[in-house]
């Protein structure tokens, strides 16, 4: 039986022109670094699912605005395939804070980045300081419904 392809949810979040992203490698094994979120639970919405990642993840409380990306990824030797869909989303309560725990321990730490700053680390997806910043001073929309039942 195949695995399933991996539904995800991540947050755009500019705070004063800074980008907040998270190193989510458990035990600091990866210099990698990239947007706050995660996977999807059913029976809630994506921008629900996004708003309680990124408490868990930063202790921040968020207004998930529109989607601005999908990205997909997978491990070419292995069976891991994820769908990621990146929201704008900005603060609405809490604070960036070094001491915060993420309960599941996954988001090990969290900063806020300068274009410049992002540019110097490795992160993914690669299109993620054209997507935060925007390409020419323009940031494309892009159209969602949220959560729509089936009819039958």
């Amino acid at each position: 039986m195949s695995n399933p392809v991996r539904l995800a949810a991540r947050a755009i979040i500019l705070h004063r022109g800074r980008l907040l992203l998270v190193n989510a490698w458990p035990g600091g094994v990866s210099d990698l670094w990239c947007a706050p979120g995660g996977g999807v639970e059913r029976g809630a919405s994506l921008p629900d699912n996004l708003a309680r990642e990124i408490h868990e993840e930063c202790g921040l409380r968020i207004r998930v605005g529109a989607p601005c990306l999908v990205n997909e990824f997978h491990d070419p030797g292995g069976s891991f395939h994820q769908v990621d869909i990146y929201f704008r989303a900005t603060i609405t309560g809490g604070r960036i804070d070094p001491e915060w725990r993420d309960p599941a321990g996954v988001v090990t730490q969290r900063r806020l980045v300068t274009e410049g700053e992002l540019r110097t680390l490795r992160y993914k997806p690669d299109t993620l300081p054209e997507v935060a910043f925007g390409a020419d001073g323009r940031l494309a929309r892009a159209l969602y419904d949220p959560l729509e039942p089936i009819l039958r």
